[in-house]
């Protein structure tokens, strides 16, 4: 995959509902205006996928002469899919925002594999939501560029849901084509309630929709017409599921999928998501769950952040209940997602936190400042349990060295490189991890406190200069952050191979210093073995073989 592309990479290789073993991708967690503590709308997405080099792609907003044609390139093979008229002028778009805080995040969910249209589509997914950015201010004008493309120019891809959102407003898009040489798609969007979160994880959500509603559903006329000509559906039209007839669940597609975002929902509704367990568990007679809820609390920037960490704690679906954790206590399992033993299948718990990631972006949007102040992406380059995620704002025009994908690619590994570094040290961490971890999480939870403690007093000042001052502020402050998360992540990763080595710990005052010997070597290292559950589980298998003589 080349780089360039490297920032869409949620693909999923199966169809049918994301059950099958393809179902590894991303994560978007929702929060409308009135559900946020502060009035943002915040949108987040995990960009999950084995082997992909993150990085953080800026273009610059531009003129186009006219008659200049935009050539379309796959997201995944690169491969030349065809071109399109450019316009006039495209917006300026950091990572998946633009400079209006428009913002495409997104999740792919296979579906139907007959509506997959090779032959005739131009336009991918990826394609897809960077022509959005560069073309649309509003979420709503996004919903008409984005499906009036795919309508002319045809559409590659699979089954996806959208997360489109700007400062006042958050929908769900779902969409999937019309099979080969058939262009356009059908698509529902679906407007979230300002004073509810939601979410979608690699699986279709919408079911109903409201047909007359449409300051809040917007849909392509033959969603349903389309669904009857092609068997998926026979009933009446206020009984039509779009997920239903285009993604039909299997068990894959709710526990691997539906269950992240049960998870985020039973953190955070209001309502007791109990009732909706066994549907997250796999059961797909259970009962569904619904699309959006209102929270019991408003949510944080911290709150959704720390929510992209989930590894199902506190639930039956829990990564630290048996032996999968390995002997360091992982809330995480190695792929794929189901293996077979003396044949028979199992399968992995699949959370939101996962250490394929790639990028994960937590946006947030804000309608009371200028649009250069408000938008801000908190971006990191690895799992997003893993990470100090560090501010973007929107109105940059060059990425943060160490996260623009200049001085590294997926097979040379550099100290100056953000996806590199977070990588070396989490994966450092995952095979000792209750040993190491907190050492990593002291240093990730300090940055992001300072980050955000930083931030009112940093977008106070912006506010008082002009325009042109503010953005060259803005941006400095997102460089200068980036490179000092960097340094810190250097250091982190020289102390866990120094401190932790060879599976001893050397003894360290709460200085930081090394305990020494007067004659200045280390003092002898802790040993702490393995933690109390393993060795019952030692004891449990060997009996006696380990035990000494009494």
């Amino acid at each position: 995959m080349k780089k360039i592309l490297a920032l869409f990479v949620c693909v999923l290789f199966l169809p049918l509902g994301g059950g099958q073993e393809g179902a590894s991708a991303c994560t978007n967690l929702i929060v409308g205006k009135k559900a946020s503590k502060d009035g943002s709308v915040i949108i987040t997405y995990s960009s999950d996928d084995y082997g992909s080099f993150g990085f953080l792609r800026c273009i610059p907003a531009a003129d186009h002469p006219a008659g200049t044609m935009h050539p379309i390139y796959h997201y995944e093979s690169n491969n030349y899919l065809g071109e399109i008229p450019e316009m006039p002028h495209t917006y300026g778009v950091v990572g998946l925002m633009n400079e209006y805080q428009l913002t495409i995040h997104e999740t792919t969910w296979g579906g139907r594999e007959e509506l997959v249209d090779t032959i005739s589509g131009v336009i991918d997914y990826g394609s897809l939501m960077v022509l959005g950015l560069q073309r649309a201010k509003t979420a709503r004008e996004a919903i008409k560029v984005m499906t009036e493309l795919v309508d002319t120019y045809g559409y590659e891809s699979e089954g996806e849901s959208f997360t489109i959102a700007d400062p006042n407003e958050v929908w769900i898009m779902d969409m999937i084509g019309k099979g080969p040489g058939r262009k356009g798609t059908v698509w529902v969007a679906v407007r979230i309630p300002d004073d509810c979160i939601s979410g979608h994880a690699n699986q279709s959500r919408i079911h109903q929709f409201p047909l007359k509603d449409k300051n809040n559903c917007l849909y392509a006329k033959d969603v349903i017409s389309f669904a009857r000509e092609k068997g998926y559906f026979s009933g009446k039209d206020a009984e039509f599921s779009f997920a239903n007839a285009y993604a039909p669940a299997d068990f894959g597609a709710l526990r691997y999928c539906e269950a992240r975002v049960w998870s985020y929902f039973n953190k955070w509704a209001a309502e007791d998501m109990s009732p909706y367990l066994s549907y997250a568990m796999g059961d797909t007679k259970g009962q569904v769950l619904p699309l959006y809820v209102k929270p019991k609390a408003p949510l944080s920037v911290q709150d959704v952040k720390d929510m992209m960490r989930d590894h199902y704690e506190g639930t039956p679906m829990a990564m630290t209940e048996d032996i999968g954790m390995g002997a360091w206590e992982m809330p995480y399992r190695p792929t794929p997602l189901s293996y077979e033993v003396d044949g028979k299948k199992y399968f992995n718990e699949r959370p939101i936190s996962t250490q394929q990631t790639a990028n994960i972006y937590v946006s947030q949007m804000r309608s009371w400042l200028p649009d250069y102040i408000g938008g801000v992406t908190w971006f990191g380059n690895d799992d997003a349990n893993m990470v100090a995620m560090t501010p973007v704002y929107c109105c940059l025009t060059t990425s943060p060295e160490c996260y623009d994908g200049t001085i590294s690619d997926a097979f040379h590994f550099s100290t100056r490189n953000a996806y590199w570094v977070q990588n070396w040290v989490s994966n450092m961490v995952y095979l000792r991890y209750s040993l190491l971890f907190p050492e990593l999480q002291k240093v990730r939870d300090r940055l992001e406190a300072d980050y955000n403690s930083l931030q009112p007093d940093i977008e106070s000042k912006a506010a008082n200069m002009s325009k042109e001052e503010a953005i060259k502020y803005l941006s400095a402050y997102s460089h200068r952050t980036a490179s000092a998360m960097m340094d810190e992540w250097n250091q982190l990763a020289q102390l866990i191979i120094v401190k932790y080595n060879d599976m001893a710990v050397k003894r360290m005052y709460e200085n930081g210093q090394y305990e020494k010997t007067p004659g200045g070597n280390p003092r002898p290292v802790l040993r702490p073995g393995y933690p109390e559950s393993f060795r019952r589980q030692i004891i449990k298998q060997a009996g006696i073989r380990y035990q000494l003589p009494q």
